[in-house]
């Protein structure tokens, strides 16, 4: 009998899944029918956006409106950098942002505010009342229909906080950046209307606010609904109470922090700087510094759980360290990269995102939290990593001797006394 190539009880492949039995559960002709919704979705509400602010608007409001799109994905990105999930959920979230939340919300908010206009016979209370209400609703539940997507379609990518705050982020990012074409296009009209220009210009105030103070503000709304959903999936499926009521409540919350932010413009000249410093920076704060923490949390889990691949012989004795340290990871693609080219940094990285993987799944098996399937999802990480030691062992051995604490030496006490010249090694010491 031959041999097998890994070191444990993983030698033979695990089974594939099972073929659907009708055409319509195809992965190919889901992504074709999303694909579809979503370029549908992008046409309709490009003919929207151009009809209300013109070629002309529309091509300066896209300009200005992309400045701050690739700061927040690489800001994302960042922090999801320790397990970064795969760029096909990040195109999908910031698509569905862009065009299907949108859609939603700009047809949505606009029937609405028509309705309650005519109802009332007061178009200025059901502007205020579309604004602080209706908005805020509808567009944190357009945005959270992506979280929730990914939450039951790509559930091996959703493992946690990180992950949620990462596809609700990056999904409003692209709600923010065809919302900011529309106002800056909008915008800029008037100007063109009115005759304003430079600092003056309604262009120029509505850039400062939205791009320059604000940015981060639908981010910081739809973010609440990802910590429910990550939350709800480090739950255990017996949890069943938590994992259902967290994610309702994550949304509950961006619709209120999202109503207040709406609802600053009728709290008087001031209101806008009040809430803006009172609630948006805290809140920009606290959840930053969760989001760290989370990700610090993982690299504890990292070297807490993969010794036990070592003991198997998956793993090297130094490779828990490596792995469990940022600077440590960022020297081992380094060195791929300067020995083996682009792809065996490439694979690097790779065999680092799995290794957390790993490391998560194998923590929630410990707590009792693991789905139904954990063996099958672990026979795969660790096939994953076997397929990409020879590039990752020699760069992440050489990262952990680079990285690796110094050894303290013990000077004896003796060490100091200098025969012939008394205490000391100075000879001229008194």
């Amino acid at each position: 009998m031959a041999s097998s190539p890994y070191p444990t009880h993983l030698s033979r492949p695990a089974a594939g899944p099972a073929r659907p039995t009708h055409w319509w559960q195809r992965t190919w002709v889901r992504y074709a029918a999303l694909s579809t919704l979503l370029a549908l979705s992008g046409l309709v509400i490009l003919a929207l956006v151009r009809e209300q602010t013109g070629t002309e608007g529309f091509l300066v409001g896209l300009g200005l409106a992309v400045l701050p799109v690739p700061l927040l994905i690489a800001a994302f990105r960042w922090l999801d950098r320790v397990e970064p999930g795969p760029w096909r959920n990040l195109v999908f979230a910031f698509a569905w942002g862009a065009c299907a939340a949108a859609l939603i919300a700009i047809v949505a908010n606009s029937f609405a505010t028509r309705w309650i206009a005519t109802a009332t016979a007061d178009p200025a209370g059901a502007d205020t009342l579309g604004a602080t209400v209706i908005a805020p609703v509808v567009e944190e539940s357009a945005k959270a229909a992506a979280v929730l997507l990914v939450f039951l379609f790509r559930r091996r990518d959703f493992t946690g906080i990180l992950d949620g705050v990462v596809i609700a982020g990056v999904t409003a990012t692209g709600f923010a950046f065809t919302e900011n074409i529309l106002y800056l296009g909008t915008a800029f009209g008037t100007d063109q209307l009115t005759g304003g220009s430079g600092i003056a210009s309604v262009t120029a105030a509505t850039f400062f606010v939205r791009i320059v103070m604000s940015p981060f503000a639908h981010p910081l709304f739809t973010v609440l609904t990802g910590i429910g959903f990550g939350i709800s999936a480090l739950a255990a499926e017996r949890q069943r109470v938590r994992r259902v009521l967290l994610p309702p409540a994550g949304l509950l919350l961006a619709m209120g922090l999202h109503a207040l932010w709406n609802g600053s413009s009728t709290l008087g000249e001031y209101g806008f700087f009040a809430v803006y410093a009172a609630f948006m920076v805290p809140t920009f704060g606290v959840l930053t510094w969760l989001v760290v923490w989370t990700r610090q949390r993982e690299l504890r889990t990292v070297r807490a759980e993969l010794p036990a691949y070592v003991i198997a012989g998956w793993l090297t004795p130094v490779e828990p360290y490596a792995l469990g340290l940022m600077r440590a990871r960022r020297i081992a693609r380094q060195y791929a990269r300067r020995h083996g080219g682009k792809a065996a940094a490439r694979a690097v990285a790779e065999y680092e995102a799995y290794a957390t993987s790993l490391a998560v799944l194998r923590y929630r098996g410990r707590l009792g939290r693991a789905r139904g399937d954990f063996v099958v999802r672990e026979r795969e990480l660790l096939r994953e990593l076997w397929h990409r030691r020879a590039a990752a062992r020699p760069a992440l051995e050489y990262a952990a001797r680079a990285t690796a604490p110094p050894v303290p030496v013990a000077v004896p006490a003796w060490a100091g006394y200098s025969y012939g010249y008394g205490y000391g090694t100075n000879p001229y010491r008194m």
